[in-house]
Parts: structure tokens; sequence; C-alpha cells
């Protein structure tokens, strides 16, 4: 199965980098896999996955994962 995987910012470092860009990732991934396991292969450490978004929709990371579905996952973020 095939998924879309964009990590933002600081968390952009975790996605394998074959072309030296930060675009959004298409991630060749088992059945059955959950956001918590993909983000754990890419080494994501948890706590700094803050925010997760599957196809658009808020997600806990415990959701199973389908062909040709899009993460999103954003860090903490802080301003003002």
């Amino acid at each position: 199965m095939k998924a879309e995987v964009k990590l933002y910012a600081t968390l952009a470092r975790y996605l394998p980098d074959d072309t030296g860009r930060r675009a959004p990732r298409i991630l060749e991934i088992d059945k059955d896999t959950t956001i918590n396991q993909l983000l754990k292969h890419l080494k994501v450490p948890r706590k700094s996955a803050k925010l997760i978004f599957l196809n658009g929709v808020h997600a806990t990371g415990d959701e199973t994962l389908s062909d040709g579905d899009r993460l999103g996952v954003f860090p903490p973020v802080a301003g003002g």
C-alpha cells in the first residue's frame, strides 16, 4: 500500500529524503499499519507529533492507514 506522508516544520527531518526537498513523500507501508507504528518506524518521537491529520481529519494516532491515505503531522507550536 502507499500513503502520502507530510511531516511539517522540525519533523520534516524524519522523512526519507532522496530528493533534497521537503515535499510530501509517497511511502510504501504494510497493510494494517497504524499511524503510531509508521511514526515509530520513521523514528519520530511520539511526544513531538502534537497534531495529526488523516485525510484532513484530526486523528489520534491509533487509526489504521489505508491505501491512498494522506497523513499530515505537526510538532507543538508556540507563538503569539
